[in-house]
């Protein structure tokens, strides 16, 4: 079984997969009279089809614990796929460039804060999602249509990703 090392999240080493959602660094202003700050356009949303169209869910989600294999992954080809954690509990993300085979176009793991999410753009090779220490709520922007929008894909040969101490 392969090692996968644990990466911290940051919006340049994730920059080939897609966006890193979070108000660190982020364009912003005031709006509503000064009330409120507007982190404004933190991801690249993309969708494509006739009939297609953006939609907003929430993920309920059960916790993972380390040592963790991966097996699989999964990919959407026909838009992005964004995760917002909705409380402040660390998860993984585990990703590959977009290909025929994640396996060729290298597995990256990474830690993300409880306070960044992720934008997966279209057709990247990805984990379901992995929140750390209980179960956890995401909130999910992503592509809703005809076709099929969802492709999973076994690994050859299962990576483990463990706390590096």
């Amino acid at each position: 079984m392969d090692l996968l090392p644990l990466e911290p999240l940051t919006a340049d080493a994730f920059k080939p997969f897609g966006d890193v959602i979070e108000t660190r660094g982020a364009r912003h202003f005031p709006i509503n009279g000064g009330r409120t700050e507007r982190y404004h356009d933190l991801a690249d949303i993309q969708f494509d089809g006739p009939g297609a169209r953006p939609i907003l869910s929430i993920f309920r989600c059960e916790p993972v614990s380390l040592p963790l294999r991966i097996e699989m992954l999964e990919r959407h080809p026909r838009g992005s796929q964004a995760f917002m954690p909705l409380a402040n509990r660390p998860y993984l993300v585990v990703v590959a460039a977009p290909g025929e085979d994640p396996e060729t176009s290298g597995l990256r793991a990474f830690l993300a804060r409880g306070d960044q999410g992720v934008n997966y753009h279209a057709g990247v090779w990805h984990h379901p999602l992995l929140p750390l220490e209980s179960i956890a709520d995401f909130l999910v922007v992503d592509r809703a249509g005809p076709g099929n929008n969802c492709d999973e894909r076994p690994l050859r040969s299962p990576y483990q990703i463990r706390q590096e101490r």
